[in-house]
């Protein structure tokens, strides 16, 4: 059995189905949650379902059926500004996932982010320790407070899950991210707004060294995430913190005009202000360095921002695109 966290969420509930249809029994774990959570899992079967803190007691126990546990649960609003909740649910509870992996010999995948590495003055590259990152906003110091306790964990020689990696995951994108409101994929984000009002409006650039709608960020397909993960579950003696993206920036008009032609429309975008409280932590380039990855074998090619966008809208149930034609 594999315990996925996170379960219910965007990238849990995809690789939720990556796993199922590879035939693996599932543990999914996560907090109770809505009707549109519950859309995420139609269509999966040989699960059973927990609450989080149903989980943690039953961790109680060193015995359990456990293949791997890939722990994708966290609060992931990058607005988030009350710290104490972040650190109960991004790193607390992480820390015992690790402890309990370590004690009991069992596989340890875990969601980081490129939200870590701040305003990229220092680039992308995921062979930097975490103590010599600055992330912009309290989420990303979250994840980079959990990298940087496994970071001085290993570096101590304490035992460590028998494999185990930290994925810092940059601009995924993809299909079940309708719960996700405001923090859904700018993909998810164009396609809705085209969609109701036929235009795209992106916001103005508030660096003059981008033009409106050239800001440029890594973004990533879903399915090309769970393939980074499932490669290192299957390759145990590859471990570290690793990138996880395409290493190609793309500017957000590029990812409007994928959407507009996804849908089959002609491109309109707008540009609007950003709002004060976005840009002091808006990052306006990020593009994953892949070397370290590719360096230990991992050489599937990334999907295209083109080909990625297609494969959402069509597989995405809940978005026709043939409705509010323009």
């Amino acid at each position: 059995m594999i315990v996925v966290t996170g379960a219910a969420g965007f990238i849990g509930s995809n690789l939720a189905h990556r796993l199922a249809a590879l035939g693996h029994h599932l543990w999914l774990v996560d907090h109770p949650f809505s009707a549109v959570k519950t859309a995420n899992w139609v269509g999966l079967s040989r699960f059973c379902f927990t609450t989080e803190e149903i989980f943690l007691q039953a961790l109680r126990s060193r015995d359990l059926p456990i293949e791997a546990v890939f722990h994708l649960g966290a609060c992931s609003r990058t607005t988030e500004t009350d710290w104490g909740y972040l650190l109960r649910n991004n790193v607390e509870f992480s820390q015992m996932l690790w402890t309990w992996c370590s004690e009991a010999g069992k596989p340890f995948y875990y969601a980081s982010s490129a939200a870590t590495y701040g305003d990229g003055s220092n680039g992308f590259d995921d062979r930097l320790p975490p103590s010599e990152l600055r992330p912009l906003n309290l989420y990303g110091k979250s994840k980079n407070t959990f990298d940087l306790w496994v970071w001085r964990w290993v570096a101590e020689g304490l035992p460590t899950p028998p494999g185990w990696a930290g994925l810092k995951f940059f601009n995924v994108y993809g299909p079940r991210e309708d719960h996700k409101g405001s923090m859904a994929s700018v993909v998810w984000q164009t396609c809705r707004q085209i969609l109701a009002t036929g235009e795209m409006h992106l916001f103005k650039s508030n660096d003059p060294r981008y033009p409106d709608g050239g800001q440029r960020r890594d973004f990533v397909f879903v399915e090309d995430c769970i393939d980074h993960l499932l490669w290192l579950w299957e390759n145990p003696g590859v471990c570290g913190l690793f990138n996880s993206g395409t290493g190609v920036a793309r500017t957000f008009e590029d990812l409007a005009r994928a959407v507009f032609g996804a849908l089959g429309r002609e491109p309109r975008i707008g540009y609007i202000d950003m709002p004060a409280e976005l840009c002091k932590q808006y990052q306006n380039f990020t593009r994953a360095d892949m070397t370290k990855l590719q360096a230990a074998g991992f050489s599937r090619p990334a999907t295209t921002l083109e080909a990625g966008v297609a494969s959402a809208i069509t597989i995405t149930t809940s978005v026709d695109p043939t409705e509010n034609p323009k």
